[in-house]
Parts: C-alpha cells; sequence; structure tokens
C-alpha cells in the first residue's frame, strides 16, 4: 500500500511538472534559441496596424495590392496564383487548386480535394498553395492563423527564384501536430545563390532558429509578423519580436507564399487518418513605410 501511494504521488507529481513545463517556461529546452512568455504578448487594440505596432510609431501604411483579408467568395485570382506555377510540391503531396478555397471569411486549406484528378508518380495526397502573382521588396507582414493538427506543415513565407538569385524567408514554417513540435515557433533565412553585387553566393545556406511558446500552436489562431527592410529582419509571434537578424543578403523582391506541404525535417508526412484538418487563414496584411 505505501508502495503504491509513494508510486501514485510521484506519478502526479510527474503530471503537475509536465503541465507546468508545457504551459509556461524561462529556460529554454535543448534545441531551443529561447523561450517566449505569455506575458510577452500583445492584446489587440485595432485591426488597422501591424499587432506588434498598435500605436503605428512606425507609420505603416497598408499596400491594399498584397493584402487580402479572404473576405470574398472565390479566390482572387489577380493577386494570387491558386496553386505554385513551378512547383509541384515535396512528395508524396502534390499541391493542387482545389485545396484551397474561401470559406467564412478565411482562406482554408485542405488535405486531398483533387477528386479525380490522378496525381503524378511519387503522390499519394494532395494540398494547398497559393502565391502572389507580383513581387514586393521589404515591408511588414502579417498573418493571422489556425494550424493544422496533422502531419502536414502550415507555411508562411516569402520567396524569389532565378537564375541569378535566390532567396527565402520563412515567417512560420511548423508542423505544431507533432508530439514534441507542439510548442514550437520556427523561423528560417535561406539564400541559394546570389549574384556578386549581393554577396556572390554560390552554396546554399540558411539560418534556422526555433523558439518554445507557451501554447501548443495547434490549438487556437495565432499571428504571425515580420518586418523586412534594407538593415534588419525582424520575426514576431502574437505581437512579439521573438528574433532580430542583420539583412546581410535579402534585397530581392520577394513572392508571398503561403501553404501546406509534406516536409520530412519537420516529421510532416502523411497520415490517413488526419486528412480532415485544415489549416486556416484569416488574412494576410502587408504594410510599408514611406522610402
Amino acid at each position: 500500500m505505501r508502495t503504491t501511494m509513494k508510486t501514485i504521488v510521484s506519478g502526479l507529481s510527474l503530471a503537475l511538472c509536465t503541465l507546468s513545463y508545457a504551459q509556461e517556461l524561462t529556460v529554454p529546452p535543448p534545441g531551443y534559441t529561447d523561450v517566449i512568455k505569455r506575458s510577452d504578448l500583445v492584446q489587440r487594440e485595432n485591426q488597422q496596424f501591424p499587432l506588434s505596432d498598435q500605436s503605428n510609431s512606425g507609420k505603416w501604411t497598408l499596400n491594399a495590392q498584397f493584402t487580402d483579408e479572404f473576405d470574398g467568395q472565390t479566390l482572387d485570382t489577380k493577386r494570387w496564383h491558386p496553386s505554385n506555377p513551378s512547383w509541384k510540391g515535396r512528395e508524396p503531396t502534390f499541391f493542387h487548386k482545389d485545396n484551397a478555397r474561401l470559406e467564412e471569411g478565411e482562406l482554408v486549406m485542405s488535405i486531398n480535394q483533387h477528386g479525380d484528378t490522378k496525381l503524378p508518380k511519387g503522390y499519394t495526397h494532395s494540398s494547398g498553395f497559393i502565391k502572389t502573382k507580383e513581387r514586393i521588396l521589404y515591408g511588414y507582414f502579417e498573418s493571422e492563423a489556425k494550424l493544422m493538427d496533422a502531419p502536414w506543415v502550415s507555411g508562411f513565407w516569402l520567396t524569389m527564384g532565378t537564375k541569378d538569385w535566390w532567396t527565402e524567408i520563412d515567417i512560420q514554417e511548423n508542423c505544431p501536430c507533432v508530439e514534441g513540435q507542439r510548442h514550437d515557433i520556427n523561423s528560417n533565412l535561406h539564400v541559394f545563390r546570389s549574384p556578386k553585387e549581393h554577396g556572390n553566393v554560390k552554396k546554399h545556406f540558411s539560418d534556422p532558429k526555433k523558439y518554445y511558446h507557451p501554447d501548443e500552436i495547434q490549438k487556437g489562431y495565432h499571428v504571425w509578423g515580420l518586418e523586412w527592410n534594407k538593415d534588419v529582419i525582424r520575426f514576431f509571434i502574437d505581437g512579439f519580436m521573438f528574433r532580430e537578424v542583420e539583412n546581410t543578403h535579402w534585397h530581392q523582391p520577394l513572392t508571398i507564399n503561403v501553404n501546406n506541404e509534406s516536409n520530412k525535417w519537420f516529421k510532416a508526412l502523411p497520415d490517413d487518418s488526419r486528412t480532415d484538418q485544415e489549416y486556416r487563414v484569416k488574412y494576410v496584411r502587408v504594410w510599408q513605410q514611406s522610402q
């Protein structure tokens, strides 16, 4: 009886410790750059300005060309490609336009809505991808979204690849449905190649960082933001700046991308029991400052 009671108490203590650990940390776990605290997060006062700058001290002006509230009946194909015109998707998930739709004022990205379409060799599932038709250089980029609770990465990112110049900024790239990744906030910067006047990069390099959020990301809506100018790149979650990087290479006009995809590095490989899950995006907003 004494042994049983000791086991129960020990188990309860472990459960309480685990609960406390999952809710709020002060020291980052191994592999994490830092911890984000609830007290860091910002309460929205208005929809007019970035969540991190509600008083608009940065003098931001909304760029209507790249902003979409997703409040229409169908996707605005004057603004967006309804799928990726130059990338079929990372196997085994194929990008198909029927996986991106508008519903109740949100962009909804689903899995396997391709109907009778035969998928190319190597692909067993399909997902969504939208990409702006125009490119933009610098600004503040923000999206409020609920990520998929299924093993596909939900993404919000900027990129452009040409023969001589290919860079990428990953504002958010997460798969929180996987155990051990539920609190992860990932950000990354890539340079695949660049011309001489912009670093003369011949070999791909990246700068990934992972931060611990107090909430399980897949359980609710969160706001991701990016401030990008000629000097610095700042990453935000729920209005809090968690990362700042000197802008050494990212001076290329880029497209805005929203998608869900397979990605083995995030343990994001298809699970047929969870294909009913969705990536829901309330808006994509872009502000710029007067140059």
